[in-house]
């Protein structure tokens, strides 16, 4: 993933909101994922937020000037690897966690009315834990990005 411009793409196959909550136990408001585009099976997906005004977190941060919080941005690069990752057959019914944030930089604020992209690679897939690279777009900008830790039970 290049960090200037988001990587072109053409998905495998794309998880709707009805799917994705068959597969992930969030629900509103701490569902931060509106659709799951998979690139490439259990290695890279890109999900699509289409950021609210109606959305509950903006009451209080902050009423004059919402802006949508980082940490609920990391959690929506977290959600799409955890869609992806527990579409696949061999792992339905586990639960996906985060073991470790690392790296984490907000570059641009979100705010109502963006669509913000976030493209999730699987580094590492060993046993139970992976690494993880995540990167979230609104256009050609970058917003944010990590790398992660993640655990399957």
């Amino acid at each position: 993933m290049t960090e200037n411009k988001p990587p072109q793409y053409k998905p495998l196959r794309v998880m709707n909101c009805e799917e994705i909550l068959t597969v992930i136990p969030h629900r509103y408001p701490f569902l931060m994922v509106d659709k799951v585009e998979i690139v490439e099976e259990n290695k890279y997906c890109v999900a699509t937020k289409c950021v609210s005004a109606n959305e509950l977190y903006f009451h209080g941060h902050f009423p004059t000037r919402p802006i949508l919080p980082g940490v609920l941005m990391l959690e929506g690069m977290a959600q799409a690897a955890a869609a992806m990752m527990l579409s696949i057959p061999q792992n339905k019914g586990h639960f996906a966690y985060v073991a470790g944030i690392n790296n984490a930089k907000f570059r641009r604020l979100v705010v109502p009315g963006d669509v913000l992209k976030s493209h999730v690679e699987i580094l590492r897939f060993k046993g139970r834990i992976c690494k993880l690279r995540g990167m979230a777009y609104v256009g050609d900008e970058l917003a944010a990005e990590a790398d992660f830790i993640g655990s399957l039970d």
